[in-house]
């Protein structure tokens, strides 16, 4: 809880030294950028490139860690609710806005506790304005992991507050302002380019202009890296393993974290999904072990629950449910249920394609007649948010998969009573389980951790409205002659690549 640092003086990057032009894939279209309403992912690997973060996820060996940015002269946690910040000099919003000040971490992260993604932000108070650059971030309890669960991440971001309340105090797909290294020019569908700031004086990025060419499918990705159009990209379970026998000449791979979790989610409000014991049928009539291998190629770590492996309260089986047809056959008798008709929703990627099919075919030899419904990103993003619309109401079944930061706190969060409509598209609520979670905000023991987010898994998987599939690394190929830096979670993050 005291840890602390300080950024240490070193020469910007020269010209002559940093790579011209580095090429990568993005996912999607950008839809939202403004932190507080994002997606995530794509729209954080975008705003680590355009705004002033104070703290960066840094690994040592195998351990996860945290350092102070090149925004930041100090940042230091002297007791458990409080952390002390000291913007570096030199700072400056473009369009005119002035220096980035104090006042703007202030108004960025109190703004944030009444957004989609406030739960980052249940232990802030408050955040005290000392000077001009000076501030400290008030907790209203003890949070251990607050550097790394909210100032390393997404919603950590820095936003102007005099642009903000220029747009109306909430955007979509312009910055209204920027500090970084790079600017942000998109062309939907196409790419989003960053080129260098020409305001920017902190420390060089280690490329004159990235390109993140939208390619949707990861298969297009894969074939344009091979044929040298990308310098890097995510790839799929079956290219990692055919990489990790045979690497292409002058390839190398880097896995960012196995930080990803995924499911078969079940929305508890539908009429024909209502009934626990539906949702218990379809528990037991799904073979994870078959997915693992038919649509990850066995390079996936099984899961059984929402906690990845290597963090407090990561479990080893599951409590409620094991692969069992018969059982799965019976319940279904027990509830009266025949003839029943779901519709199965998925991003439409070759993974979750074959996950998919999968459990269609699972549930087809329990008398369930599934229709597999593809989705590009946007669609499927919004797709259980009561304010994006009214598709939410139609949602029966869908495969989910959530990136987490290192800390179990960050995956609980999003299956509180007040997620659901956002983020808990299951829309179940618990007393016991919005508890804990409070619990588990406070508990600095260890073991008293992993008690209560055990508990909080057993919780959800007794609502029936899960199924546990995988822990997905997010692997990345990429040319030997580029370093690439990717988050835990998968996010690159492009103004610390840099040549071999």
């Amino acid at each position: 809880m005291g840890a602390a640092g300080m950024i240490s003086s070193f020469p910007a990057m020269g010209r002559a030294e940093m790579g011209k032009v580095l090429r990568l894939r993005m996912d999607g279209d950008p839809d939202v950028l403004d932190p507080g309403y994002m997606s995530g992912g794509i729209e954080i690997e975008s705003q680590k490139q355009c705004l002033p973060f104070l703290a960066d996820y840094h690994r040592d060996g195998d351990t996860i860690t945290w350092k102070p940015t090149v925004f930041v002269n100090k940042l230091e946690q002297r007791d458990p609710t409080h952390i002390d910040f000291e913007l570096a000099e030199g700072l400056e919003w473009s369009d005119g806005y002035g220096p980035v000040m104090a006042s703007d971490v202030k108004y960025s992260f109190e703004r944030m506790t009444g957004t989609d993604w406030s739960g980052y932000f249940d232990a802030l108070d408050h955040v005290e304005v000392t000077g001009d650059r000076t501030g400290t971030i008030v907790l209203n309890k003890p949070f251990a992991p607050f550097i790394m669960v909210t100032l390393c991440h997404g919603p950590g971001a820095i936003l102007s507050e005099k642009a903000m309340k220029d747009v109306g105090e909430k955007f979509t797909t312009n910055f209204p302002a920027t500090c970084g290294p790079y600017t942000y020019a998109a062309t939907p569908g196409q790419r989003v380019v960053f080129e260098l700031d020409p305001n920017w004086s902190g420390p060089a990025p280690g490329y004159e202009r990235v390109e993140a060419n939208i390619i949707t499918e990861v298969k297009a990705a894969e074939l344009a890296f091979e044929a040298g159009e990308i310098d890097c990209t995510e790839v799929g379970a079956d290219t990692l393993a055919r990489y990790t026998a045979d690497m292409p000449e002058g390839a190398e791979i880097t896995v960012a974290g196995e930080l990803q979790y995924m499911w078969l989610g079940m929305n508890t409000d539908h009429p024909k999904l209502k009934d626990k014991t539906v949702r218990r049928a379809i528990q037991h009539a799904v073979d994870v072990d078959s997915i693992l291998q038919g649509a990850y190629s066995g390079t996936t770590a099984k899961s059984y629950g929402i906690i990845c492996p290597g963090l407090v309260g990561n479990r080893d089986s599951t409590r409620y449910y094991q692969y069992d047809p018969e059982k799965a056959r019976a319940l279904l008798a027990e509830a009266g249920v025949s003839g029943l008709e779901l519709t199965l929703r998925t991003l439409n990627n070759q993974e979750r394609m074959l996950a998919a099919q999968i459990i269609q075919a699972n549930l087809g030899q329990i008398g369930i007649s599934v229709k597999v419904l593809p989705l590009d990103s946007g669609p499927f993003w919004e797709m259980g948010q009561e304010s994006k619309g009214d598709t939410w109401k139609d949602l029966q079944l869908w495969l989910m998969r959530y990136g987490t930061t290192p800390d179990p706190y960050e995956a609980t969060q999003w299956f509180v009573s007040d997620q659901v409509g956002v983020w808990n598209w299951e829309r179940w609520t618990d007393p016991e389980y919005d508890r804990l979670y409070e619990e588990g905000i406070r508990e600095t023991d260890p073991d008293k951790r992993r008690d209560i987010y055990v508990r909080m898994q057993e919780i959800m998987e007794e609502t029936g409205a899960y199924v546990w599939i995988n822990h997905e690394p997010e692997a990345f190929v990429h040319s030997s002659a580029v370093d690439v830096n990717a988050a835990p979670s998968g996010e690159l993050n492009y103004r610390r690549c840099k040549p071999a």
